[in-house]
């Protein structure tokens, strides 16, 4: 648990004393309102994407979950210093889908089509289609060469799943499917098959509320019936959850800190303590 080394050195750049008082985020650094506050306490600022208008700082910093070229060049155009803190496997994830596209490929990106990470990769190809679930195939309906990327934070089953659909779609005769799932997130997944291996009966996830992989994780408990919980920090939890229970899982997203995870695991100890007194 704790945040991955991506997230880790967004956060380490963007508190370089050298930045203090004079840098801005466009958007937010790592989706994990704890952090988030520790950057505004060190006076960074933040805005998003449709507040760039607003910036004050010379310098100004991509998040880790990536931005277009053409977000790049405009800040560029506007006179900042532009800092880039993208993950480097998001980084990976963008060339990946162009490299599909220059080799003829329609390139489908499997994820939310909202999400800052999916935008980002679609707004530097000349044409793609986004796929969340098997409801979106309607919308590769003519393509005949299919390139397929993922959402950096998908799970895994999920992904294949979708795979396998589009392959089996009438007219189809080529589909090149590249896995850009990042490594630290299929951990995350492994870890929650070993906890769910140990007969828990109740599961806490610790992550932003924004987060896509910490919903992922809660969702890979919940799929197995066992009752699970999406919290920020310790003060989310409610005593409630826990009565009759005897085995509590607890995990985290990969951009939660570990000092969160810690505070959260003492709360959860205590209340276990207080219910067996």
């Amino acid at each position: 648990m704790g945040t991955c080394f991506g997230v880790q050195d967004a956060i380490d750049m963007a508190l370089e004393p050298e930045f203090r008082d004079r840098l801005t985020v466009v958007g937010q650094l790592v989706h994990n309102p704890q952090t988030m506050e520790r950057l505004r306490a060190n006076g960074v600022r933040i805005v998003e994407r449709d507040q760039i208008d607003t910036i004050e700082t010379e310098a100004v910093m991509i998040t880790a979950h990536g931005a277009s070229d053409t977000t790049k060049k405009d800040l560029t155009k506007r006179g900042f210093t532009v800092y880039d803190a993208t993950c480097p496997l998001v980084i990976r994830l963008h060339k990946l889908a162009r490299f599909l596209e220059r080799q003829g490929y329609f390139p489908v990106i499997i994820g939310e089509a909202s999400h800052v990470e999916v935008r980002g990769v679609v707004g530097n190809l000349t044409r793609s289609a986004v796929v969340n679930d098997e409801g979106d195939l309607s919308g590769l309906v003519g393509q005949t060469r299919i390139g397929i990327v993922s959402q950096t934070t998908n799970r895994l089953e999920k992904v294949q799943r979708i795979v396998t659909a589009i392959r089996a779609l009438p007219g189809v005769e080529d589909v090149r499917f590249i896995d850009t799932i990042c490594e630290p997130v299929k951990e995350r997944q492994r870890a929650i098959q070993d906890l769910l291996a140990q007969d828990i009966d109740l599961g806490v996830v610790i992550g932003g509320s924004n987060s896509a992989n910490t919903r992922k994780l809660m969702e890979l408990i919940r799929d197995k019936g066992i009752e699970a919980h999406h919290i920020e920090g310790a003060s989310d939890l409610d005593p409630h959850w826990f009565q009759g229970k005897n085995h509590v899982g607890i995990t985290a997203g990969t951009s939660t800190p570990q000092d969160v995870i810690e505070s959260v695991h003492a709360a959860v100890r205590s209340l276990g303590e207080t219910a067996s007194s």
